[in-house]
């Protein structure tokens, strides 16, 4: 290294150590106090009766709030309670099987397919079971009213009609309904979705 290069490091060490203690040597200028702002009295008055109205609300919101837990409890009534997934599919098929006897004549069930449980929401989870029989336009139609009627919480989610009997007049139906069902029995979905 030469003697050049040695100075020009010499010189480089002393301003790092002028521009450190520069930068970090204590400042004796007294720090700038914030004070808070000065409000006026009517300003303040202002804000009160600002206060005033929104404390008045609270009352008739707490009473809102217990008036709307109250429905969303009547309406949970019909949510289809079963400890497993598969009890509340079986309650369905009860329930279709139920409506099929009432008819008349009697709609049998053919066949019986379950689905999976799905979620709905974030609160509860959808459960699908799918039935297939033959019947008349006329049973078909009282049997979806019946189904609506129903105190559990099911909808028709899909009706397949395909042809029959044309001298019984009768048709080839797959009626797949769905039902709600709590949370905790639709399984928790895994990964990216899309949707």
């Amino acid at each position: 290294m030469s003697q050049r290069d040695r100075r020009a490091l010499i010189l480089l060490g002393v301003a790092t150590m002028f521009a450190l203690g520069y930068r970090f040597w204590p400042d004796s200028a007294e720090a700038d106090v914030v004070q808070a702002g000065v409000s006026s009295i009517p300003m303040a008055e202002k804000r009160l009766a600002r206060l005033r109205q929104i404390a008045a609300t609270v009352p008739s919101r707490a009473k809102q709030m217990e008036q709307i837990a109250a429905q969303v409890k009547e309406r949970e009534k019909s949510v289809i309670e079963a400890p497993t997934a598969a009890q509340a599919q079986a309650q369905m098929v009860q329930v279709l099987t139920k409506l099929g006897r009432a008819q008349s004549p009697p709609v049998e069930i053919k066949q019986v397919e379950i689905g999976q449980v799905q979620q709905l929401g974030k609160d509860y989870g959808e459960a699908l079971v799918s039935v297939s029989f033959k019947c008349t336009i006329e049973q078909l139609v009282n049997m979806l009213a019946d189904l609506s009627a129903q105190p559990e919480m099911m909808a028709t989610h899909e009706i397949t009609l395909r042809a029959g009997d044309a001298k019984q007049k009768t048709i080839g139906t797959r009626l797949t309904v769905s039902g709600v069902v709590p949370r905790g029995l639709a399984p928790e979905r895994k990964g990216i979705t899309l949707f």
